[in-house]
């Protein structure tokens, strides 16, 4: 037997079962052929032969090609090869006769415990989809390959021990016998008792064949030539289409004021009432657009109404050291204590504003109602959710096995998409013409000025230096709307810090709130990132020195930082009139260093990142290539927020509206130059799709600090800001 494996173990048909996600061997029958998006990069033609569905997680035909269901979103960060590629190498089949599709959204059999120990959960999210899915994909491949190979050694009457598999083919020790696994569809056996695979029994990392090579995303072909299908391109037969109006100040309360006009207008279904905004159904998209701007509605006083987003600092700032208000995140040590004994002590007030998210594709859902009212299926772009039926059951008073949800690819998720709002009201507009299949749409005025953004906050840093010059104690306090939200990337795990302490202070605005990629990781990193430069420049310290230092009980956060600097040849003078800045941060158990260098327009107050070098240890990396691609895209989108990216609220009301006036980076403002390096480990996956974001603002702020000797002290750093910086 190949040493790669070692031998099957045969437990139980009930636990092969439950691992197989309850789907036994079909002979000759098509099984559970899911009714979903589907791709392949057409490096072999699939077969149109009829395919056996072999288990939960594959259906294999006799051409030898297999279709393997991917549990996970794809929203262009790869999980459609990912994680069938995983599932490939364990089941020892030939990739390039892969076929892919997204799986039922069925979380009892698809879903991962990366997210709840006590369920699974459907959830593309939070940079956990490789790093959740690894294990289980590699047990469902690996239970697939033994199929084969039981049903090669019941076809032959050898010993299954005798037998191995190499790239879709079951081998005989001796060479003397080969078959192909789609020659083996019509032998194929159910093993009895089933076997259940145990960790120990997959294959040897050392042997790998495309885990970790630079396979070629099998979703980019269609979607370079234009072919993929995102649910906004769905079209279905007699279908309506809906829009709702919802106002400027989140949570108003809608009285329509003139039902009866609209209700006559050309094309116009129904109108539907809801707590916060009114929905239009029409025949087309264009009568429904035009309903709403004859919509005329008075709006009722909210939480959110009066309030100012850039006077809310004040009152923060206040707010920031009632410890009596405080939900405390950490507690090391004896953080207050310290610092009044500190021989210096700082103290930095660092603030945010909200970030929209700006996804590429517009919201939408189709959800058709079935005539009786009894059953429903929805056809959307979502991120999944803790409800893999997404918010419908509750909405339409359905049971989740009666509702079909058809995922598609995602023009963009960056976590609003995790939120089903958009899709329980597309169901709530189908509701009320049962039959029809009703597509809602969100405008980007809809989506900008009612969305959920990244919160705003303040953050209100105070250390304390020790007489050997040490930092002895760091207390972080943020003080803002979103409760969680605002945690992420607090604690200080891989410095060495005896006292710590980290606390927030919530203040409800009433305005949306959502993770938005790294979520709290932005601001919280930026915070701290910032102080430590502060800190080393008042003490005479070099900025990477101080991270050593901090870092001697942290061998790979370490390693990490000592790549970066030799990426960046920290110790080399930067050209005349710019300077470089450096960061470090762990999200989803990925640690990762940046360095960015800078220049700065004194006279506009324009900054420009020139180079952004980073260096991360992600354990195990399935795709060196893509893992490198959502990094460099994760940075220029961190360069975005940072200098360019500011949603306002005004008496309650959102500034902006479009792209006129939120701003995005253009092109010709990316980085003229991003490495990126990826440290070699063994250990199992982290997840990567949101290390790069976070890095950028602390890298570009410590390069300002390094360049004018002032630092910037609220997100994103406008002209106006670094203006006000440079002559402050």
């Amino acid at each position: 037997m190949n040493a790669q494996y070692s031998k099957p173990m045969n437990k139980g048909r009930r636990t092969f079962i439950k691992r197989t996600g309850g789907v036994t061997l079909l002979i000759g029958g098509a099984g559970i052929i899911p009714h979903l998006i589907s791709c392949s990069d057409n490096r072999e033609t699939i077969s149109n032969a009829p395919a056996t569905q072999l288990t939960a997680w594959v259906r294999l035909d006799p051409s030898g090609s297999l279709t393997i269901y991917n549990p996970a979103a794809e929203m262009g960060q790869g999980s459609m090869t990912s994680l069938p590629l995983i599932f490939t190498e364990e089941m020892d089949a030939d990739w390039n006769k892969v076929n892919v599709e997204f799986s039922p959204q069925e979380s009892a059999i698809y879903g991962s415990d990366g997210w709840s120990s006590d369920r699974k959960v459907m959830l593309s999210a939070g940079s956990r989809i490789t790093k959740g899915y690894f294990q289980i994909m590699r047990k469902a491949g690996a239970q697939a390959r033994h199929i084969m190979l039981y049903s090669a050694s019941e076809l032959w009457d050898m010993p299954i021990e005798s037998l191995t598999t190499e790239n879709g083919l079951v081998i005989d020790e001796k060479g003397d016998k080969k078959i192909s696994y789609g020659e083996l569809v019509e032998h194929l056996q159910l093993p009895d008792p089933l076997p259940e695979i145990d960790e120990i029994q997959l294959k040897d990392p050392k042997y790998f064949r495309l885990i970790g090579k630079d396979i070629p995303r099998i979703d980019i072909p269609q979607k370079v030539n234009g072919t993929a299908q995102f649910a906004i391109d769905i079209k279905l037969p007699e279908m309506l289409y809906g829009v709702i109006e919802r106002g400027r100040v989140h949570g108003a309360h809608p009285t329509l004021l003139n039902e009866e006009a609209i209700k006559a207008l050309p094309g116009i279904q129904k109108i539907v009432l809801l707590d916060y905004g009114v929905g239009i159904v029409a025949q087309t998209l264009e009568e429904a657009l035009g309903a709403k701007q004859e919509l005329r509605i008075q709006w009722s006083e909210a939480l959110a109404s009066g309030f100012n987003s850039q006077k809310v600092f004040e009152t923060y700032a206040a707010k920031a050291d009632n410890e009596e208000e405080h939900d405390i995140i950490t507690n090391q040590g004896n953080t207050n204590e310290v610092f009044r004994k500190a021989v210096k002590r700082y103290q930095v007030d660092f603030k945010n504003d909200y970030v929209y998210h700006a996804q590429m594709e517009p919201l939408n859902a189709i959800v058709r109602v079935s005539e009786d009212g009894q059953r429903a299926e929805a056809w959307v772009g979502s991120q999944q959710g803790f409800d893999s039926k997404l918010g419908l059951p509750g909405a339409l008073d359905l049971e989740p096995d009666n509702i079909d949800i058809h995922l598609q690819y995602l023009g963009g998720g960056l976590g609003r998409r995790s939120m089903t709002d958009f899709v329980v009201e597309c169901g709530l507009l189908a509701k009320e013409v049962p039959g029809y299949p009703v597509k809602l749409l969100w405008t980007r005025e809809d989506d900008l000025t009612y969305g959920a953004y990244r919160p705003l906050s303040l953050q209100r840093l105070k250390v304390g230096i020790d007489k050997e010059g040490d930092i002895s104690s760091f207390a972080h306090i943020v003080v803002g709307d979103g409760n969680r939200l605002l945690a992420s990337g607090i604690k200080n795990a891989f410095y060495n810090i005896p006292n710590q302490y980290a606390a927030l202070n919530i203040i409800p605005a009433g305005v949306r709130l959502k993770h938005w990629r790294a979520v709290g990781h932005g601001p919280n990193k930026y915070a701290i990132e910032s102080m430590l430069d502060i800190i080393a420049r008042d003490q005479g310290i070099d900025p990477v020195e101080i991270r050593r230092k901090l870092m001697h009980n942290s061998p790979k956060a370490l390693a990490t930082l000592n790549k970066a600097a030799e990426m960046a040849d920290w110790n080399e003078e930067s050209t005349v009139g710019r300077a470089k800045g450096v960061a470090f941060l762990e999200r989803s158990g990925t640690l990762s260093t940046g360095i960015c260098e800078i220049s700065v327009d004194r006279a506009t107050g324009k900054i420009r990142v020139h180079r952004f070098w980073s260096a991360h240890d992600a354990g195990i990396v399935i795709q060196p290539d893509n893992v490198r691609a959502q990094i460099e895209g994760g940075i220029i989108m961190g360069v975005s927020s940072v200098l360019k990216e500011q949603l306002t609220i005004v008496d309650g009301r959102v500034v902006q509206s479009n792209f006129h006036d939120y701003h995005l980076l253009r092109m010709g403002d990316t980085p003229e130059l991003i490495e990126t390096a990826i440290i070699p480990s063994a250990q199992p996956p982290e997840g990567v799709g949101e290390s790069g974001t976070p890095l950028v603002a602390g890298a570009i702020a410590n390069a300002f600090l390094a360049l004018t000797g002032k630092h910037l002290d609220h997100l994103p750093f406008t002209p106006e800001r670094v203006l006000r910086a440079l002559n402050g």
